[in-house]
């Protein structure tokens, strides 16, 4: 099953330039320091407060997902958590591009979601993201790495420390490197 992935790629004059507007990085600036001043240090009871700065930076929450307080999220307004998500101890939602993650679905400690990857044959090395989306009951073992443009199907087990390249389809466990 081949699914069709949104892939963007972003304008850069070379390797060294920053494929975001000035006000972009000066937002992601502000939310790094925010996370780390509000949130990072917070007691794991304290999910509602998490969630509630993760909604003002523009994250998309439904219901009540769990957000630990050491994970680390790079872009929350490409984020969205639905009801009872989980992103785990240190986990990684490298969010330069979208990341979905649905109901009851849990994303371990240290696992990444990298929805970014670089234009290898161009010179600049332009920056291009694809959208990851992690189904309804899947889980992402600890030091799961999910490269960019990947869907995880429902009720999907990805093994720990598995390097996923290709689409889980549902209800499949996946492990090793490559997992598929």
């Amino acid at each position: 099953m081949k699914m069709l992935v949104e892939r963007i790629t972003y304008e850069q004059e070379s390797p060294y330039s920053s494929p975001w507007s000035k006000k972009q990085r000066i937002k992601m600036l502000l939310w790094e320091y925010c996370w780390i001043m509000l949130c990072s240090w917070t007691p794991k009871p304290a999910n509602v407060w998490r969630i509630f700065i993760l909604k003002s930076f523009g994250a998309t929450i439904y219901g009540r997902p769990f957000v630990h307080q050491r994970a680390r999220i790079q872009i929350p307004w490409n984020l969205t958590l639905h009801d009872h998500a989980c992103l785990g101890d240190r986990a990684n939602a490298y969010t330069l591009g979208r990341i979905e993650i649905f109901e009851h679905a849990t994303v371990a400690q240290e696992a990444y979601l990298c929805t970014g990857t670089h234009a290898f044959n161009s010179k600049a090395m332009n920056l291009i993201t694809a959208p990851i989306t992690i189904g309804a009951h899947a889980f992402i073992g600890a030091r799961a790495f999910i490269m960019p443009g990947i869907s995880i199907g429902e009720h999907s087990i990805v093994g720990a420390c598995s390097v996923v390249t290709k689409t889980v389809l549902p209800n499949r466990m996946v492990k090793g490197n490559p997992a598929c």
